[in-house]
């Protein structure tokens, strides 16, 4: 049986010449420290520091400001804590979206346990944000905005510049949570105005367990991991150097070939929409053009999407209903609530999210079980009436 991959959000394949660059990396004896004091350890840090170049010429930084992490996570976490204990003694006040991903929701919660506020900010019916509700919210004590570039559950594209021009007047460190978007939409955190910009490699054709956080030059921060004083002073501890090198070279494509590869999501996305509106009663999540090319909400009314995700795994197509962080609940998405759903429409939401190696004829297959399994549910269900 053929599996169809329609879950890219969740994490990318490998791309073939990152496999080929790191297989090499390791065949060529890629075990050097970058802090060691000698020929292996210069050739290490050599490798690191092109590979900081690589990363920072996909966001438009200064190598410098590129500090590598373990993943996404690793990079809110010290985004947030690191600028909220640098800056504690000028206030604690942080303001947020009600759409955010678990990692910054679940590390704002920690940081209000220890005396921090904090505001989160509406969304509309899309998942936008008014950069206005951003400026209304900020006070005296504000030290961060934190708000996701885009959406992972809808692809909503947040006005990040907008944003940042207005925490730039008011003095305000901003950071974005750009994980589903680096590397996949173009990314510029001088257009942007950000302080603070959280990536994963995975999400780009890279590895998985490897990520980078940039943090603009003179911006306050203290470090998570303490030890060494590696990557600045910044991230104590050995840098994942086999890692880096694929996300080096992910970055690399996803920089160069990021035109082609819009192009090509796109015209699925397109596609997909064509044909899944001729399903009756399902409503389309996420703003209509500001969002992410490659990705599709849908709520299916009258069907559990657990058993929708169940029932297409069955036939080999992968698909998933919400963040891969957050599946497994049973509670209804946060993000769905937000945009104005009820509860149990928000419980029967398929997300699609497809890659460059998908086509037109697998979502050709992947439509018609679609089809076929919403109107198996939708034949037991108690709730709908047949038109």
């Amino acid at each position: 049986m053929e599996l169809i991959y329609f879950d890219h959000i969740s994490g990318t394949p490998l791309h073939p010449l990152v496999k080929e660059v790191m297989i090499k990396y390791i065949e060529e004896g890629g075990f050097g420290n970058p802090s060691s004091q000698h020929r292996i350890g210069d050739a290490a840090i050599e490798t690191l520091e092109d590979a900081r170049t690589k990363v920072s010429a996909l966001i438009n930084a200064k190598p410098e400001e590129i500090v590598f992490t373990s993943g996404g996570t690793e990079s809110v976490n010290h985004a947030i804590k690191g600028v909220a204990f640098a800056r504690a003694k000028k206030g604690k006040h942080i303001i947020t979206s009600n759409i955010e991903h678990q990692s910054v929701s679940r590390t704002l919660r920690v940081l209000m346990g220890m005396g921090y506020q904090v505001t989160a900010v509406p969304v509309d019916r899309y998942g936008m944000i008014d950069p206005s509700d951003v400026e209304k919210a900020i006070r005296d004590d504000t030290i961060l905005v934190t708000i996701m570039h885009a959406n992972n559950e809808i692809g909503t594209i947040e006005p990040i510049t907008e944003i940042g021009k207005i925490t730039r007047g008011r003095g305000v460190l901003l950071h974005t949570d750009a994980v589903v978007s680096c590397g996949n939409i173009p990314v510029d955190v001088e257009e942007m105005n950000v302080d603070l910009l959280s990536m994963a490699a995975n999400q780009f054709y890279g590895p998985p367990g490897v990520g980078a956080l940039f943090i603009k030059e003179k911006t306050p921060i203290y470090p998570l991991i303490d030890g060494g004083t590696q990557e600045n002073n910044k991230r104590a501890g050995t840098q994942n150097l086999i890692g880096i090198v694929g996300m080096a070279k992910a970055a690399e494509l996803a920089r160069l070939d990021m035109p082609t590869r819009t192009e090509h999501l796109l015209s699925l996305k397109r596609y997909f929409l064509e044909r899944v509106k001729g399903i009756d009663d399902i409503v389309i999540n996420g703003h209509p053009e500001k969002s992410l090319p490659g990705l599709v909400s849908f709520s299916v009314e009258y069907v559990e999407g657990e058993s929708m995700m169940i029932m297409l795994d069955e036939k080999g197509i992968c698909v998933s209903t919400r963040s891969a962080c957050a599946s497994g609940s049973l509670r209804a998405s946060h993000v769905l609530i937000a945009i104005g759903s009820d509860y149990a429409t928000a419980q029967g939401t398929l997300l699609f999210s497809f890659g460059i190696d998908n086509t037109k004829a697998q979502i050709d297959k992947a439509f018609d079980v679609l089809k076929d399994t919403v109107a198996f549910l939708r034949s037991i269900s108690p709730l709908y009436k047949k038109k």
